[in-house]
């Protein structure tokens, strides 16, 4: 019997790489599915509820709010205890905010809450706690990235967050006809059910890599040794702290996070924000928004990631941000300009296109500057630079509230800006990579 099937058999080791990309990405697509929900559900809520614009902006940001924050400490974590527990951990907190959802939607709808202010302070607290299921972003990213080599990070981190991302588009195209079919309550109630069935299937397939099994064995130093042999290239630094401390000292750790934040924050801010876009600025029907946001926009952006691994795999991550981030900026300004459908459908999809590539180059990027603490950087990156979910979808708003009308195209402004910053960091995570090599 070869050596690693002995070391695999007299340690009990189960799972494998494939396993554990499948069910690391079956648990963010799941909890990623939340960030669809208001978008669409939010114009049937905002009439009863009596909301203006900005207060519609805050409410569709909301599970953004714990789905960025909480990658920080999550995504740390993993380095601590692995990434099985912290999974199941952020999807039952999931599971708990979709039940408050629904029990808050139906008071709402059958006026059982008397006051708009405490119905909209609920859905804004269970929103939150549903939001949890987006932070497994983080934490997923580091359980997949301990199961595979350097050499094929791009491919399996642009797999996972590609077809994991694409739950948002999935959801919004067909939130609409949920709606129509199963009612409000309904459609919710229809998702809380697919939650936990995929929480299920992570449970029974989603085993931690070789490092997190031996560890609880052997020790860490033995550990580490027969990890290694079975080919796990990356060990944890096994505390969180020490994670997020040392890739917090590592200031390229920091020029992603604002690279991460147009590009997915952004992405998960306009698959709030488009369906509004749509309805108030070009007069589209409900269905058809929920269409052009959640195929259109959402799906094409998130599959992108999987052929942009495999560019950042084969030409460097860096020299693929750069060239994505110019694809975003030119699709941001052909928005400003856009005062009818054919142009901002132009618009929409070179933004989808280069946000799904720069989201996949930037965390090829993340294990390769910060080997030694995967869970730390992932937890900065993707939480600090999610944070753009929270914010952009408000300031979209403002921009609505101070010019009227023609400030649903000047929104796009944040997006130009961003972009060409990041294109600036890409440039100097470039030079000097070349500089050292």
């Amino acid at each position: 019997m070869p050596k690693r099937e002995e070391v695999l058999k007299r340690y009990g080791i189960r799972g494998s790489p494939t396993t554990g990309l499948i069910a690391g990405t079956i648990a963010f697509f799941a909890g990623f599915a939340a960030v669809a929900l208001f978008g669409i559900t939010v114009h049937t809520v905002a009439p009863l509820l009596h909301l203006n614009i900005i207060e519609v902006g805050w409410l569709v940001a909301i599970p953004l709010v714990t789905g960025a924050l909480l990658r920080i400490p999550f995504g740390a974590l993993v380095d601590n205890v692995g990434g099985r527990r912290i999974i199941l951990t952020q999807l039952i907190i999931a599971i708990i905010g979709m039940i408050g959802l629904i029990l808050t939607l139906h008071a709402i709808l059958t006026h059982s809450i008397g006051s708009s202010i405490l119905g909209y302070a609920l859905l804004m607290l269970f929103g939150a706690v549903a939001g949890t299921g987006i932070s497994t972003f983080a934490s997923g990213i580091a359980y997949v990235s301990y199961w595979f080599p350097q050499r094929r990070q791009g491919y399996a981190l642009g797999a996972y967050a590609g077809f994991g991302n694409a739950a948002p588009g999935i959801f919004t195209a067909i939130l609409p006809y949920a709606l129509a079919g199963l009612g409000l309550i309904g459609a919710y109630t229809a998702w809380a059910v697919f939650l936990v069935i995929m929480t299920a299937v992570f449970t029974i397939i989603g085993y931690d890599a070789y490092y997190f099994q031996l560890v609880k064995r052997v020790g860490h130093n033995e550990a580490e040794r027969l990890a290694k042999e079975l080919g796990e290239e990356l060990i944890p630094s096994g505390s969180a702290i020490r994670s997020l401390s040392e890739s917090a000292r590592i200031w390229r750790t920091w020029l992603l996070v604002i690279m991460y934040f147009i590009s997915f924050g952004g992405f998960e801010a306009l698959t709030e924000w488009l369906p509004t876009y749509w309805t108030n600025y070009l007069s589209l029907g409900i269905a058809m928004a929920g269409f052009m946001t959640g195929v259109v926009y959402s799906l094409i952006t998130a599959l992108m990631r999987v052929p942009g691994g495999w560019f950042s795999d084969k030409w460097s991550g860096e020299r693929v941000a750069i060239i994505s981030y110019i694809i975003l900026v030119i699709g941001s300004i052909i928005m400003m300009l856009s005062h009818n459908f054919a142009l901002s459908t132009v618009g929409t999809i070179v933004m989808a296109i280069g946000m799904g590539i720069a989201n996949a180059a930037v965390f090829k990027l993340v294990p390769k500057y910060v080997p030694e603490a995967v869970g730390g950087a992932t937890g900065w990156v993707g939480g600090l630079g999610s944070a753009g979910g929270l914010l952009i979808p408000p300031a979209m708003a403002t921009f609505v509230a101070i010019y009227g009308h023609v400030g649903y195209a000047l929104g796009f402004m944040i997006y130009t800006v961003f972009g060409s910053l990041s294109i600036i960091f890409a440039i100097i995570l470039y030079w000097h990579e070349h500089k050292h090599k």
